[in-house]
């Protein structure tokens, strides 16, 4: 059976994903699927970067505002609502993009990663989390470097719900979970995909991150996160672990001596990470990285780069219908 096209816009934040998802999307009828882990949060805008109605222009987006901040979600339920995303855009005879910049969740769609099996253990958890309460994160992590040392360089020591389900599928499966993820990522695709992946240099990423932050800030973004705070959101949610969102919400709690050391703190933090996407982006298979500067930045110029390799891959066949520019 003939695969069916899939295109992956990824990178670094701040890079400028969305705005070539969109301008791609106009050019070859396509509609965006996000593989953001905050932007699927309603009222949770500004600290995501979400894309505004009128920066949509009329493409249709999926997997945004489509939980509450209470809920969970992870990169299984990323997995199910993608792929009923998926169903949904091609029935509607347009391409999917996929547009983000968490790179295993877009890892797990791609290559429609099996996360069955990996039983739970709600009792063994508690231990781990009750570890980590008491004795810091960075024991936990300890924990997890001591068994899977690639899985620890992988997971930052702050992401404790990743780390705490590493090491419960060890203890499960009797095997690592980088093993597991390895194995899995071997598996052939079942997409004729494309997957670009954005990059620039340092100094200038860290430009682009810092300026972001701030025009955050100069948006709202701490009254946000007020907001959030007084609708019961705590850091203990899935939601609050975002960038940004945990700095303000540890400020607003006492965790920092001013705005400046949180603001600061999330530029800083957002950096590292933007890092650390990178070097999973740089571990993937069939990725075309397009490097920032020589396109002057621009989207357009980047969307006429892709769209010819679209159709000269093979990947783009004939013509689609038309999104309906707002």
């Amino acid at each position: 059976m003939e695969k069916q096209p899939l295109i992956v816009i990824a990178g670094p934040t701040a890079a400028g994903k969305s705005a070539l998802a969109v301008e791609l999307a106009l050019r070859i009828g396509g509609e965006i699927i996000s593989a953001d882990s905050m932007q699927v949060y309603r009222g949770m805008d500004i600290g995501s970067a979400k894309i505004t109605k009128e920066e949509t222009r009329g493409v249709p987006h999926h997997l945004i505002d489509v939980l509450e901040p209470t809920e969970e979600f992870n990169v299984y339920i990323f997995q199910q609502m993608a792929k009923r995303a998926l169903r949904e855009i091609y029935g509607n005879g347009h391409i999917p993009i996929v547009c983000g910049g968490t790179g295993f969740y877009i890892q797990a769609l791609l290559y429609d990663i099996d996360f069955t099996g990996t039983a739970e253990d709600p009792a063994y958890r508690e231990e781990l989390s009750a570890i980590a309460k008491a004795r810091g994160n960075a024991a936990l992590h300890r924990m997890l470097e001591a068994v899977d040392p690639e899985a620890a360089a992988e997971i930052h020591e702050n992401n404790v719900k990743r780390v705490i389900r590493a090491l419960e599928y060890f203890r499960a499966a009797g095997e690592k979970i980088s093993e597991h993820n390895r194995k899995e990522r071997g598996k052939e695709s079942p997409y004729a995909f494309h997957y670009a992946v954005l990059d620039t240099d340092r100094p200038a990423l860290y430009a682009r991150i810092d300026r972001r932050v701030d025009q955050m800030m100069e948006a709202g973004f701490l009254d946000e996160v007020r907001i959030l705070k007084a609708r019961g959101c705590t850091e203990k949610m899935t939601s609050m672990q975002g960038l940004g969102y945990r700095e303000l919400l540890s400020y607003l709690g006492g965790g920092y001596p001013d705005l400046a050391a949180a603001v600061s703190a999330v530029k800083q933090n957002t950096r590292h990470f933007s890092k650390r996407q990178l070097t999973w982006f740089r571990r993937e298979r069939n990725v075309r990285w397009m490097w920032l500067p020589d396109y002057a930045y621009d989207s357009g110029r980047l969307a006429d780069e892709l769209e010819n390799e679209l159709r000269s891959e093979g990947i783009l066949r004939g013509t689609f219908p038309e999104i309906q520019k707002g």
